[in-house]
């Protein structure tokens, strides 16, 4: 009897312990497929809503463990030229996010079937009812940041220090944020249009739904949705 209970828990250890080495080979694995993107673009300003809770659940997201932003090597050096460019021209460019590990999607999407919830509805979604979030594809069981090649921005003006004006805020659930929304004055779409073009222009293409989210066209990763969580990469 006791010989067949060791037994089984050697297996038992077996079992974790190649459990626990598939894991490590995927974490270095990652670590070498992707920068902090600080490291990569050292002019760009972080805010990384998803951290504290400032954000359209109210709370910080599963999996952002450091208020950092991490992209695949491949993003991170086309976004270093975006932000040359832009640094050439009086801006800095701002980070909202950029890799988002699947856990944090899986945290929307927690959040989005629990109707009740709407702490922050007068702030990202007033005018809408939250039980079409789903439907109408605000939230969605895959995200394009969880490849690790998207990043949500701004830009920020170095002469005002303030962000600039591009008519409607991150995160908005709403007509409004989509890039070619005309009901905005012709500076502020004119902005859009500056971090757009600016981004097109170093090989990143957009979304039709949100003027600040760009993903790489040439993405190394186009069917990898990891789950490595938001830190400092050693």
């Amino acid at each position: 009897m006791k010989k067949t209970v060791f037994a089984i828990a050697m297996v038992f250890a077996a079992v974790l312990l190649s459990g626990c080495c598939v894991r490590s080979a995927r974490n270095r694995a990652f670590e070498k497929a992707f920068v902090t993107l600080t490291d990569a673009v050292p002019d760009a300003i972080l805010e990384i809503r998803y951290y504290g809770t400032y954000n359209f659940v109210g709370t910080r997201i599963d999996g952002y463990e450091q208020p950092t932003a991490l992209l695949t090597r491949e993003a991170a050096a086309a976004l270093r030229e975006v932000s040359d460019e832009m640094v050439s021209k009086g801006y800095r460019l701002k980070i909202y996010d950029a890799y988002r590990p699947q856990r944090a999607v899986d945290h929307f999407v927690r959040w989005a079937a629990d109707i009740p919830d709407t702490l922050m509805k007068p702030y990202f979604y007033p005018d809408l009812d939250k039980g079409v979030l789903f439907e109408q594809e605000y939230i969605m069981a895959k995200s394009g940041h969880t490849r690790g090649s998207t990043v949500d921005l701004t830009l920020f003006d170095m002469n005002t220090e303030k962000e600039v004006d591009m008519g409607g805020t991150f995160d908005w659930f709403g007509v409004e944020s989509h890039p070619d929304y005309m009901e905005i004055t012709p500076e502020q779409y004119a902005n859009r249009m500056l971090l757009r073009d600016a981004m097109v222009r170093h090989g990143f293409k957009t979304l039709e739904s949100e003027w600040w989210h760009f993903t790489l066209a040439d993405e190394p990763f186009p069917d990898t949705y990891f789950d490595y969580p938001v830190k400092q990469l050693r």
